[in-house]
């Protein structure tokens, strides 16, 4: 199968020029890179767990339309917290995007994400 890179100026471009795809299309599949809260084109994050999560949430919305999904097409995603404690907030704003059939998930508390960033998630997605 052809791997076909996926890239929308909708969505923040590769960390610092970082040697990574927003996406990658294998298929019927598409794998997002870890998203933060950061909005296109800057290069600070603000806001709490909820603002963050809703930023980081249309960042995957906007990568996965350029791909030919949506949010959707979920199917499994994980979530990056810098506290585990943010777990509720974050996952009410979550849950108002991924609707009634939510995908498959992992949650893990990390030391640190770039940027001072508090959620990061990653996902893949179908067609």
């Amino acid at each position: 199968m052809e791997k076909t890179v996926i890239h929308t100026e909708n969505a923040p471009a590769p960390f610092q020029g970082a040697p990574y795809s927003q996406a990658i299309r294998v298929g019927d599949l598409v794998f997002v890179a870890g998203q933060i809260g950061i909005r296109p084109g800057e290069s600070s994050i603000e806001g709490d767990i909820a603002a963050q999560t809703e930023q980081v949430l249309r960042n995957l919305s906007a990568i996965l339309e350029a791909a030919g999904s949506s949010l959707a097409n979920l199917v499994k995603t994980s979530v990056f917290l810098q506290d585990l404690g943010d777990f509720a907030a974050m996952n009410e704003v979550y849950a108002r995007h991924v609707g009634g059939r939510p995908p498959a998930r992992s949650t893990f508390e990390v030391a640190k994400l770039p940027s001072g960033a508090v959620v990061e998630i990653e996902a893949v997605a179908h067609l």
